[in-house]
C-alpha cells in the first residue's frame, strides 16, 4: 500500500511534465455498457468527486508462463508441484522498465500521485478527482448509478489512453463493468417429479433435504474425512456486501455437524466484513466448504466493492497478486456472460489465473445456473451464451446434479440449471482435447452446430450436488437452497481435503487440478468420479433447441463433465506422487 506511486521501484517513481498528447486508440471498444436491472442512473458526479481506477499494466514472459503452468500442472511432468513462489512469479511476468516508466510519468503528469501497486508489479490501483481522471481517459464520463442503498460510478462511454500508453496496458478498471449479483435459487419438491421410493428397494436412506451427512454419504466420505494438518487451509470469496455470520456457521455445525469433527469459525477474513444482515450465498459457502473440508483452516475473501467505483472482482485478483502466503484452494460463486465482458479484460483475467496456478493455487468457479444459457439476437439466430470466469482454461469448474429421486440417497443425474457449453473467446485446451473430442463423436444428439463453438474451451469440468440444500442464515435454519453456488464449495473441501493427505506425505498441493482430472480414466481410475449419464440442461426458449442444451452421457459431458467425486477413489486417484 503506497502513496505517492511507492510499491514500484523507485528509480521510476519520476515526477514529470504535464503528458500532452492527441488521444489514441479507445481501449475495451468492444465492452459493452450495460445498465443491469434495477440500477437507475443518479446524474453526472461532481468534478472533485473521487474515483479509483485500475490500471492492468502490461505484462512480459506470458509464454514463458504458461510452458510453465503445463509443467508444474502434469502428473507426467517432471517439473510436477515444483510451483513458484510469489516473487518468482513476479520476475517473469513484471512490465518492463520501459512500461512502468511509461505509465508513472502519464500518470504524475496530470498530479495523480495516490496509487498503490501489488507485488507483482503489473497492476496500479490509483485514486484521483474525476475531472482528472476524465483528462486522462478521453471520453470517459464519470455518472453515479443507485440500487436501494449502493450505488457505483461508472462511465458510459468508451474510453481512451494516449497513443503511446496503448502498448503498455491491458485496460482501466473502475469505468464500464457492474457488480454482478450472485443469485442462489429455491426450489420447492412439490413441484418436483418424484420415483416411488418402492423402486430402491429400501437401500437408500431418507432424507428431506442435502446437509453434510447427506453429502458425505453420497460421496463415500467418512467420519475419519477431517482435515488433520495446521498448515493448509482452503478459502472462499464473496463480493458485494455479501457477508457470512460466525454465529450461523456454530449454529449450522451444531445442527448438521455431529457425525465429523469440525471447526465453528473462520480463522480468517481477508477484506472487510460488515455488521449488516448476513448474505444466503455467504453463508452457502462458508458452510459446506468447511462441512467437506472439515477441520480445514478457512478463510473468507471479503470483496465488498465499497469504493464507488471499485470492481469487486478485480480487488479479490489484485489480493491474490499481492499475498505470498494464500490457502491452496479458492472456491468462487462468481460469473459473468463471456459477451457482457471485453476480449482485454477477459485474456488478462485469463492471465491471473494463470499467475495462480504456477503459484500451486488449486481455483475453482461455479458453472453458472442457467444451463447452456441463452442469446437473442434481434433478427438473427439464438446461440448458447457462455459464462467467464467458468470458460477460463486455467480454472477447475464445478456443475451441478440432483438426486435421482429427491428424497433419498440415489445415484444422480443432471440438474438442468447446471452451467455449461463452450467458449467462444478461449481455443480448447490440450488436456480437455480427447475427452471433448470423444463427447461430440458420440453424444446421441448434439444441438446445431450454430449454437456453440465446438473448437472453444469446454465446461464443466466436475460436478457435485447442487439442489435442494439447508443453509442456516441469519439465525434460521432454510431448505430447497439449490445451484452451483452449493456444488462449488462441496467440491472445494474435498480437493483441500485431498491436498491435506498429499502434505502429510511430503507431497506438493493438488494446485490446478484439470490436467491431473483429465488423466484419471486413462490411468485406470474409472471410479474415481461417479459418471451421471442422464439428464439434459436448459437452453434457449426457440422453435429450433426448444429450450434444451447438452445432454448428460458416458465419460465427460458439457453438463456435468466427468461426473461427481467418489471421495476414497478420488483420494486414492490423487495421492499418486
Amino acid at each position: 500500500m503506497a502513496r505517492g506511486c511507492r510499491g514500484v521501484p523507485a528509480v521510476l517513481a519520476l515526477c514529470a511534465a504535464a503528458w500532452s498528447c492527441a488521444a489514441g486508440p479507445a481501449l475495451e471498444r468492444d465492452q459493452p455498457f450495460r445498465v443491469p436491472p434495477g440500477w437507475t442512473h443518479g446524474g453526472r458526479v461532481k468534478p472533485g468527486h473521487e474515483v479509483q481506477l485500475t490500471f492492468a499494466l502490461r505484462q512480459r514472459g506470458v509464454g514463458r508462463l504458461a510452458q510453465l503452468v503445463d509443467a508444474v500442472s502434469d502428473p507426467r511432468s517432471p517439473r510436477y508441484g515444483k510451483y513458484l513462489s510469489l516473487e518468482q512469479v513476479r520476475d517473469l511476468v513484471q512490465p518492463s522498465p520501459a512500461t512502468l516508466m511509461a505509465v508513472l510519468k502519464w500518470l504524475q503528469g496530470h498530479g495523480v500521485e495516490t496509487c498503490r501497486s501489488v507485488t507483482t508489479l503489473d497492476f496500479l490501483e490509483c485514486r484521483m478527482p474525476a475531472s482528472t481522471a476524465e483528462r486522462l481517459l478521453p471520453g470517459a464520463e464519470f455518472h453515479r448509478y443507485v440500487k436501494g442503498q449502493r450505488s457505483v460510478v461508472r462511465s458510459p462511454l468508451p474510453y481512451a489512453v494516449p497513443e503511446e500508453l496503448a502498448e503498455h496496458i491491458d485496460f482501466v478498471g473502475g469505468l464500464h463493468r457492474f457488480p454482478v449479483e450472485r443469485k442462489v435459487v429455491s426450489r420447492a419438491w412439490a413441484k418436483r417429479e418424484t420415483e416411488s421410493r418402492q423402486h430402491y428397494g429400501g437401500r437408500a436412506a431418507f432424507h428431506l433435504g442435502v446437509t453434510p451427512s447427506i453429502l458425505r454419504k453420497r460421496y463415500n466420505m467418512t467420519g475419519r474425512d477431517i482435515g488433520l494438518l495446521p498448515n493448509n487451509s482452503q478459502a472462499c470469496a464473496q463480493f458485494l456486501e455479501q457477508y457470512f455470520h460466525q454465529a450461523d456457521l456454530a449454529e449450522f455445525m451444531q445442527l448438521f455437524g455431529s457425525s465429523f469433527g469440525h471447526r465453528s469459525e473462520v480463522d480468517q477474513v481477508v477484506g472487510h466484513q460488515g455488521k449488516g444482515k448476513a448474505g444466503l450465498e455467504a453463508s452457502l459457502d462458508v458452510e459446506y466448504i468447511m462441512s467437506t473440508g472439515a477441520n480445514i483452516s478457512t478463510w473468507v475473501f471479503s470483496n465488498a466493492g465499497r469504493h464507488e467505483s471499485q470492481e469487486p472482482f478485480l480487488a479479490w485478483l489484485l489480493l491474490l497478486s499481492n499475498m505470498s502466503s494464500l490457502p491452496w484452494v479458492h472456491s468462487v460463486s462468481y460469473g459473468d456472460d463471456e459477451d457482457s465482458l471485453s476480449r482485454a479484460y477477459m485474456e488478462r483475467v485469463n492471465m491471473e489465473f494463470m499467475k495462480a496456478a504456477s503459484r500451486g493455487l488449486t481455483i475453482l468457479f461455479a458453472s453458472g445456473d442457467d444451463g447452456a444459457g441463452c442469446r437473442r439476437v434481434p433478427g438473427g439466430n439464438h446461440t448458447f451464451r457462455p459464462s467467464f470466469p467458468a470458460s477460463s482454461p486455467y480454472v477447475t469448474t464445478v456443475g451441478g446434479t440432483s438426486f435421482k429421486n429427491p428424497f433419498l440417497v440415489t445415484a444422480e443425474v443432471t440438474d438442468y440449471i447446471s452451467g455449461g457449453g463452450f467458449s467462444n473467446v478461449f481455443p480448447m485446451p490440450d488436456y480437455q482435447a480427447a475427452a471433448v473430442g470423444h463427447f461430440l463423436r458420440s453424444a446421441s444428439k448434439l444441438p446445431p452446430s450454430s449454437y456453440y463453438n465446438s473448437s472453444g474451451r469446454a465446461y464443466p469440468d466436475l460436478s457435485a450436488l447442487s439442489d435442494n440444500y439447508w443453509v442456516v442464515t441469519n439465525r434460521i435454519p432454510l431448505p430447497w437452497v439449490s445451484g452451483t453456488s452449493a456444488s462449488t464449495p462441496v467440491v472445494g473441501g474435498m480437493v483441500a481435503l485431498i491436498n491435506d493427505r498429499r502434505l502429510q506425505r511430503g507431497l506438493a498441493p493438488l494446485g490446478f487440478l484439470n490436467p491431473a482430472l483429465y488423466q484419471l480414466r486413462e490411468q485406470g481410475h474409472d471410479a474415481a468420479l461417479y459418471d451421471v449419464t442422464q439428464g439434459c440442461h436448459l437452453s434457449c426458449l426457440d422453435g429450433t433447441v426448444q429450450g434444451q442444451g447438452f445432454c448428460a452421457g458416458p465419460a465427460w459431458d458439457p453438463v456435468t463433465g466427468w461426473g461427481t467425486p467418489n471421495f476414497p477413489r478420488l483420494l486414492r486417484a490423487l495421492l499418486a506422487p
